[in-house]
């Protein structure tokens, strides 16, 4: 099995840090931290609340991650920031403010008339896209029309099953389907020491995005240990 590279989202050390709103926990001593214990990228979502990352942030990680993955709304603001900072990846998601995290994957079908010409653009400029979306062979199929490259399996739903099994089984067959229409695949929600060989196991899966797990642990043990954990986990 090929190595699955581990995206370290980094947003959680920002909430605490807008918590008191003092600049501590250094955002990007910690980036450097996960760089450090195996992470082969940092994922970070600049939300239009900003009520974790800021827009300086982003900027900053963009000078120092040997890869961005850029996690954004669908909006023309967004747009504009990541053709300006030229992340390795955008990554679009779906967006509410009254959420806590993500929840669910992005309505392709739906929104696809407004979205197509966003990933045209961002594809111009170089980027790398890929859409967060449920393990739906409608939505899959959709998101192959968009133009993007890539599509990250939303798996959250896996994560918080009493039985995960029909939910993995699902996100298997929806990785196939990709394959077969030539999209790549990345993965990530609810990821945790637990649950998460099963998700690095799929062929199709090239990274996995994890954010709140990893962070929960390095409060016990720091974040280059907790990182590296996790990439033992994946390539054991």
């Amino acid at each position: 099995m090929e190595k699955v590279r581990l995206g370290v989202n980094v947003d959680h050390i920002a909430t605490l840090r807008e918590a008191r709103k003092e600049g501590i926990p250094d955002l990007m001593a910690a980036a450097k931290e996960a760089l450090s214990g195996g992470a082969d990228g940092i994922v970070c979502h600049l939300r239009e609340d900003r009520r974790h990352i800021q827009d300086a942030d982003v900027y900053a990680l963009r000078k120092l991650a040997k890869r961005l993955d850029f996690e954004m709304a669908a909006t023309d603001e967004m747009v504009e920031i990541a053709t300006n900072i030229k992340p390795e990846m955008v990554t679009i998601v779906p967006e509410k403010r009254e959420e806590l995290t993500t929840e669910g994957g992005l309505d392709v079908v739906t929104i696809f008339e407004d979205l197509k010409p966003k990933v045209a653009k961002l594809n111009a400029a170089g980027i790398l896209v890929s859409l967060f979306i449920e393990p739906d062979p409608v939505v899959i199929r959709k998101s192959k029309e968009t133009g993007a490259a890539y599509i990250e399996i939303h798996t959250g739903r896996y994560a918080i099953a009493k039985d995960p099994k029909p939910v993995l089984d699902k996100i298997i067959k929806a990785c196939n389907l990709a394959e077969e229409l030539g999209l790549r695949v990345n993965a990530g929600h609810g990821l945790d020491y637990q649950n998460t060989r099963a998700i690095a196991e799929i062929p199709q899966v090239e990274e996995l995005n994890i954010g709140f797990s990893i962070i929960a642990r390095s409060v016990f043990v720091g974040i280059k240990q907790a990182v590296k954990e996790m990439v033992d986990l994946l390539n054991a």
